[in-house]
């Protein structure tokens, strides 16, 4: 069985050492070789948009640009579905590779055998 990772940031730059936290733990459960589902909520939503996380600053951190390519090289990253719409995003708006999706597949990934879900 292979190991799953669902995890749903719900910071951005509003709480940035809590938003650096999951897309680090994010990009380092891939570099693992573990399979990673990272999802945008709240603040953290606009993190799908380009050239949004090169604005992100925090000491002593990696760039988010740098995570969310990693993180993009070997898993996934979803935005929510009501947080896009709330920011009136759309799928043409966001980054390559990034989806967009609801709680009913968040739901399903976090549920499935072999899964740990964390929330940031």
């Amino acid at each position: 069985m292979s190991k799953k990772l669902v995890i749903k940031v719900t910071a951005g730059a509003d709480s940035p050492e809590r938003c650096s936290q999951a897309f680090t733990v994010a990009a380092v459960a891939v570099a693992s070789g573990v399979d990673v589902s990272l999802w945008l909520t709240g603040e953290s939503a606009w993190f799908a948009l380009p050239g949004r996380a090169a604005a992100f600053e925090l000491p002593h951190s990696a760039p988010l640009p740098d995570l969310i390519e990693s993180i993009l090289a070997g898993g996934r990253i979803t935005l929510c579905t009501q947080c896009a719409a709330r920011r009136d995003i759309t799928e043409k708006d966001v980054l390559d590779g990034v989806r967009i999706a609801g709680a009913q597949v968040f739901v399903q990934e976090a549920m499935a055998d072999g899964t740990q879900a964390l929330v940031y």
